[in-house]
């Protein structure tokens, strides 16, 4: 990494990390594809089951409970669906109960009707409206079919930490399936989908320092899946077709396995990191806005606004100064628009906002770096106002 440069760019993607590289090129170097019976092809998909154990184990599933997909976005679009199974029975999904602040992937339904989602309601401190969940699934029609909810464990913007067991209950009160979008918890807050009560997690290898083009649906159970997206070889038990990317997913089985042991740690180093730094920069500007501050956030997160920046031009002098953050989800082909998070907290939109996201690696350097970027340009704000 350019030792000139910031990268706090995390919830977009983790460096990729040393033992992570390594397996990826030793398996890329492997022939043999996966479901070939000969001994090439038995080697590589003995690779891919170790990782399959490992990302289980990771999560408190079976390996069983794992399917390999080509990232969370795919993931979202197979779990999202009204056409389930129930071992060989058909499943009927009358509506999908969204929260206002999923990730794109997910707030835009995966295959279900435009028509057949509703939103959940967040309240101003970026928390999913747990009474307004509760009133909406009492009101759900059971004759449409079961109703399947969408929660993320910690929002990408905001970093908020959502209420997931207690939205479990009132789910499975209802009789229905709950989702959970894990991609930005895992690898940063204690995971375990028992402990959660969701039926369905969704994860992703590059949020947690594995290489890019590997996610995977992890199931408590494996009676009632979603029906395929992709068809073909049968690859995945049926319920992912096409041959899997075995370096990328050994990589991520490789990060997984390493990233749970000494997290408390990690983590409390990473929030300290985090909250000097919103307290220098707060020092510097004191109308400084940290978005979902009052709320449980994950360790290594701050959204933040400062009156006159807006997000590009915010992003275009950061990046000038050697720092790289986002405005947010990175996942939108580099567009920078609305935030619907911050619409979804009763705040204006078209606001300016900027995420900060660090980790593990995140040293000293990359902080004093990021506050003389924020100084030079909460300066200029400043004149400007002033002019």
């Amino acid at each position: 990494m350019d030792s000139t440069r910031a990268y706090m760019d995390w919830n977009a993607t983790a460096p990729l990390l040393p033992e992570a590289r390594d397996a990826f090129l030793r398996v890329s170097l492997m022939d043999g594809n996966p479901s070939s019976v000969h001994r090439e092809g038995r080697a590589m998909r003995t690779e891919i089951e170790a990782a399959r154990r490992k990302i289980a184990s990771a999560l408190g599933a079976k390996s069983t409970e794992v399917v390999f997909t080509s990232g969370a976005t795919e993931v979202a679009n197979l779990i999202l669906t009204p056409d389930f199974r129930m071992g060989r029975a058909p499943l009927r999904i009358g509506r999908l109960y969204v929260s206002a602040i999923e990730h794109k992937a997910v707030f835009e339904g995966g295959r279900f009707a435009k028509a057949d989602i509703e939103i959940i309601p967040v309240r101003a401190d970026g928390v999913v409206d747990l009474t307004a969940l509760e009133a909406m699934l009492a009101g759900h029609d059971a004759s449409l079919g079961l109703p399947i909810v969408a929660l993320m464990l910690a929002n990408n913007e905001t970093g908020v930490i959502q209420p997931v067991t207690e939205a479990a209950k009132l789910v499975h009160a209802a009789g229905g399936i709950l989702v959970v979008d894990a991609v930005q918890a895992f690898g940063r807050i204690p995971l375990d989908i028992q402990a959660l009560d969701a039926d369905f997690l969704i994860v992703s290898s590059h949020k947690i320092g594995g290489p890019k083009g590997a996610g995977a649906l992890v199931s408590r159970g494996e009676a009632m899946m979603p029906s395929a997206l992709i068809h073909g070889g049968g690859q995945e038990k049926g319920h992912r077709s096409g041959t899997e990317n075995a370096a990328a997913i050994v990589g991520f089985g490789t990060v997984a396995e390493t990233i749970v042991a000494g997290l408390a740690e990690r983590s409390a180093k990473v929030r300290s990191m985090r909250d000097a730094l919103e307290q220098d920069m707060r020092s510097i500007a004191p109308e400084l806005v940290i978005h979902g501050e009052r709320s449980e956030r994950l360790p290594n997160t701050s959204f933040f606004s400062l009156e006159g920046l807006k997000s590009e031009t915010g992003q275009i002098a950061f990046d000038i100064e050697g720092v790289a953050l986002s405005a947010g989800s990175a996942c939108t082909s580099g567009k920078v628009g609305e935030s619907h998070v911050l619409k979804a907290m009763g705040l204006d939109p078209r606001m300016g906002a900027l995420r900060i996201s660090i980790g593990s690696s995140t040293s000293d350097r990359d902080i004093e770096r990021t506050l003389a970027a924020f100084g030079k340009i909460a300066g200029r704000l400043k004149n400007a106002r002033a002019a």
